[in-house]
């Protein structure tokens, strides 16, 4: 994939915009009204990784390309966007074309910024989460009678997938989504055409106070039991849009010893973006020559001239077998010559599963 997008949704006022401009240095409004934030604002940032840097210390390469992640602060939803309030369709639509989802729900406190619900975290969460899900019930029950009519004509695929649909629709009349029925790799391709929105990978990130990594904040744990008893499998992944933005004016040095002062584990954008490749089950491969050192982002499982493919399209079509060497390795050997010197280079086919961290070289016919 060229790179994994994340839309940053919640309720209006949750802090999304805060928190995607603490993230991506992008100057957006941020005014504590809703509806501030309208067409979606877009992002694109480095992925952090430590490898890739150490790598440019080792190869002679004119340019290092840091694979990238698209983040996305879409308007804030209110309750009936299922049924056109607030941006309604307009909000759904830009959540169906991201890879990933971060739900960001209010847990700072700040008498100066509106608050558009009367609920406490979990219910903030819970509203968002029907919208999502009604707004899927009412497309899924559409898809549902097309499907029946194509059955009767006796459509084969049609015939194949009606108990799908009627467990997705199921699993959405309960209000739950449609990520947590157990679907088969084949099933998740009859319903890629529909692009649900709870079949999204999701995490959820509780937008809390300053000083949450120095005090215990009960609402946090209150918002985790609610959540985990829904959902056992659930990512919760705390950041402060607030301190988020103010260590994004202080240098790398100066931020490292702020987070480590306070037990943090690490800033909000690498811990964001640990969480989307989790989620997605992504992983990265490296390549160079002496014109570029570049990182790429393939999904886990990947093959070696589908991985090739990501390089140029005629890669994969022209493959003939890939050089390689894990990451690991190449550091300890110190250059791209010891390491061959050492044999420590393997050839691979087609076969091969490419792993995290490999180094690899394409060979290709004409």
């Amino acid at each position: 994939m060229a790179k994994l997008s994340i839309g940053i949704i919640g309720l209006p006022n949750a802090g999304k915009s805060t928190l995607f401009q603490a993230l991506t240095s992008i100057a957006v409004p941020a005014e504590s009204y809703p509806f501030c934030t309208i067409e979606p604002n877009l992002g694109v940032v480095p992925v952090p990784d430590e490898r890739l840097g150490r790598l440019a210390e080792l190869v002679d390469a004119a340019k290092v390309t840091p694979a990238v992640v698209e983040f996305v602060d879409i308007a804030g939803l209110v309750e009936g966007a299922s049924h056109g309030e607030g941006l309604g369709n307009r909000f759904l639509q830009h959540i169906r074309e991201v890879d990933a989802i971060a739900h960001v729900v209010r847990l700072f406190s700040d008498d100066t910024v509106a608050r558009v619900s009367e609920g406490d975290a979990a219910r903030d969460l819970e509203l968002v989460e029907t919208e999502l899900a009604l707004a899927d019930l009412e497309l899924v029950e559409a898809h549902a009678e097309r499907v029946t009519r194509k059955a009767r004509s006796g459509e084969r695929e049609a015939r194949d997938s009606i108990d799908l649909i009627r467990r997705v629709l199921g699993r959405l009349e309960r209000g739950q989504p449609v990520r947590r029925e157990p679907l088969s790799d084949e099933e998740r391709r009859l319903l890629s055409g529909l692009n649900l929105l709870t079949l999204k990978p999701q995490m959820y990130v509780p937008n809390v106070g300053e000083d949450f990594w120095i005090e215990p904040q009960a609402d946090f744990e209150t918002l985790r039991a609610a959540l985990l008893e829904k959902d056992p499998d659930a990512m919760l992944l705390p950041v402060s849009a607030r301190l988020e933005a103010e260590l994004a004016e202080l240098s790398p040095a100066e931020r490292s010893e702020y987070l480590e002062a306070i037990g943090a584990e690490g800033a909000g954008l690498a811990r964001l973006i640990r969480a989307g490749y989790g989620l997605l089950q992504l992983i990265t491969f490296f390549s160079f020559n002496e014109n570029e050192l570049r990182a790429w982002t393939i999904r886990e499982g990947t093959l070696a001239p589908q991985a090739a493919g990501t390089v140029h399209t005629d890669f994969e079509k022209h493959f003939i077998r890939a050089e390689t060497i894990g990451f690991e390795e190449f550091e300890r050997h110190g250059s791209l010559k010891s390491a061959r010197d050492a044999g420590a280079l393997r050839f691979e086919g087609k076969d091969y599963i490419v792993r995290d961290g490999d180094v690899l070289w394409f060979r290709t016919g004409a």
